[in-house]
């Protein structure tokens, strides 16, 4: 490739970077998904469009494989724990048992009504059988659903690719397929490997990365992804699931309160706009749209069965031993988002070179466009219908910058519009000894607080800590913002509500509970 070459690609991606940027915009007052547009994009530049031929379906499962990773780490980083943690059980279920109904509803649907052979109408089954992660995260954020039905959806989208990912490649192997039992001991392996190298990098990780003051804070966004990879590659290589292992990495990462967080968490979502909209566009690049036609009926019916009928059905079963409202189940079974996880797994029969693999990959596209056009704008109206919106108070913008030298901390803090730390006063914050409010900018001036300063939305607080009370600072910060002045008798505790409660029970201030 000569320089003049390398000019004229740069000049191509920075162009259909921009339109895809611009698209988003376009997306989000149409409420049309932005995924759409960017496949869009790729079948508009090739070869039934402007005229680019690409046929490399190797190629695209690797760059997809690499962006579902920065598409997980992203997702991971920005879960927050608190919300998955009672949906950790119901997420669990349905990623697995869920995903086993569904590939035996959709396979049996599409050998008998639209006449695919057996092996596969499993790979069809298996394939569409996982719900997208990046369209759940984007869709759901813009929708205000309780905590423990996004906790749900989020978790189920991390996790379900695992399982997935083992059938496909499973299905699409030469020769017959495995017993289901050792299918199933292989699948609880590979979950079990993964799961303990993510959760051992994540933790790692986030134990390094808070006690070594590097020298920009630059270096932390780099830091975090990197570790996020590692956790993939190494749970890979340990013939795990990879796609676990940086879940559950990122996810650790992402609640482990690193410094600099704000703009870790902005790199990470731009790295995983960046891997959406490459993986797309050449998503959109390997499909041929003139070879679609006969391809089109079979990928309704299927997608009708796994949309009206599959879905439903395991999440029923799945949310049987736990007491989920109706209305829940009914979220639940619309809200299983495809995206382009089915399309990328879609390549890998394509590369196992399974017989009519082109017509899976085919009919895979077709169903996912159709029917995220379906789900994808339509399920902010649906959850209005079951009443299913809740208003929460926004979280703080806390981040840190360590102070090696002074052993310190200096959290900034920004109060969002929505949180319930204004009209706090500074001493009704209740900091721990070691923590103090230093400086108040407000409307573009900065001042010293007094203790009977009143805080208001807009302002951004510089609290110092010291390293002992640093997380209690934190946590006290976030609980006041969500609960308020009295966030420690409304439920919204923290290690400082703790600490400040012995003293009184010391004096006889808290009524101590009579053990029976």
């Amino acid at each position: 490739m000569t320089v003049h070459h390398l000019n004229e690609l740069l000049l191509i991606c920075s162009l259909v970077l921009l339109v895809a940027v611009a698209a988003v915009r376009v997306s989000s007052r149409s409420g049309l998904p932005s995924l759409l547009i960017y496949l869009g994009i790729g079948v508009a530049i090739g070869q039934d469009g402007i005229g680019v031929s690409f046929d490399n379906a190797g190629l695209t499962q690797l760059i997809g494989y690499a962006a579902l990773v920065v598409i997980l780490a992203e997702g991971g980083l920005g879960t927050k724990w608190q919300e998955i943690k009672p949906a950790l059980p119901a997420a669990a279920v349905l990623s697995t048992f869920g995903v086993a109904v569904s590939v035996g509803v959709t396979a049996a649907a599409a050998h008998y009504l639209a006449g695919v052979e057996w092996r596969q109408s499993l790979i069809i089954g298996a394939v569409v059988s996982s719900t997208d992660a990046a369209a759940v995260f984007s869709v759901l954020r813009n929708v205000p659903l309780p905590r423990r039905l996004t906790g749900v959806l989020e978790a189920e989208s991390g996790f379900n690719d695992a399982p997935v990912v083992i059938l496909v490649v499973a299905f699409s192997a030469a020769g017959p397929v495995d017993h289901w039992y050792l299918l199933l001991g292989r699948i609880a392996l590979e979950l079990a490997i993964g799961a303990a190298v993510g959760l051992a990098i994540g933790l790692l990780g986030s134990y390094g990365l808070r006690h070594v003051a590097l020298p920009a804070s630059g270096l932390y966004p780099i830091a975090v992804m990197a570790i996020a990879v590692v956790a993939y590659a190494g749970g890979a290589l340990a013939h795990g699931s990879g796609f676990l292992a940086v879940y559950l990495a990122s996810l650790i990462l992402g609640n482990a309160k690193l410094p600099h967080w704000p703009a870790t968490r902005g790199f990470a979502e731009g790295l995983g706009w960046i891997a959406q909209i490459g993986m797309f566009v050449l998503l959109g690049l390997l499909v041929t749209p003139h070879e679609l036609g006969d391809d089109i009926m079979p990928a309704l019916v299927v997608g009708l069965v796994l949309t009206m009928v599959a879905r439903p059905v395991s999440v029923l079963l799945s949310t049987a031993p736990f007491r989920t409202p109706w209305q829940e189940k009914v979220l639940l079974s619309w809200a299983g988002l495809r995206g382009a996880v089915p399309i990328v797994l879609a390549t890998i029969p394509m590369v196992a070179a399974v017989e009519d693999s082109r017509r899976i990959f085919n009919i895979v596209f077709v169903l996912v466009i159709v029917y995220t056009l379906v789900q994808g704008p339509t399920l902010p109206w649906l959850a209005g219908r079951l009443r299913l919106g809740e208003t929460e108070a926004e979280d703080l913008g806390i981040e840190s910058a360590p102070l090696e030298r002074l052993r310190g901390h200096l959290l900034s803090v920004a109060i969002p519009e929505g949180s319930r730390m204004h009209g706090v006063e500074v001493s009704e914050l209740r900091l721990p000894p070691g923590a103090a409010v230093t400086l108040v900018v407000r409307d573009g001036a900065s001042f010293v607080p007094a203790p009977t300063t009143v805080l208001r939305r807009g302002d951004e607080l510089l609290v110092v800590a010291t390293d002992p009370v640093r997380d209690a600072t934190e946590r006290r910060l976030r609980a006041v913002g969500e609960g308020g002045k009295l966030a420690g008798w409304l439920g919204v505790h923290s290690a400082t509500d703790d600490a400040v409660a012995k003293p009184r029970a010391k004096w006889g201030l808290v009524k101590k509970k009579s053990v029976k």
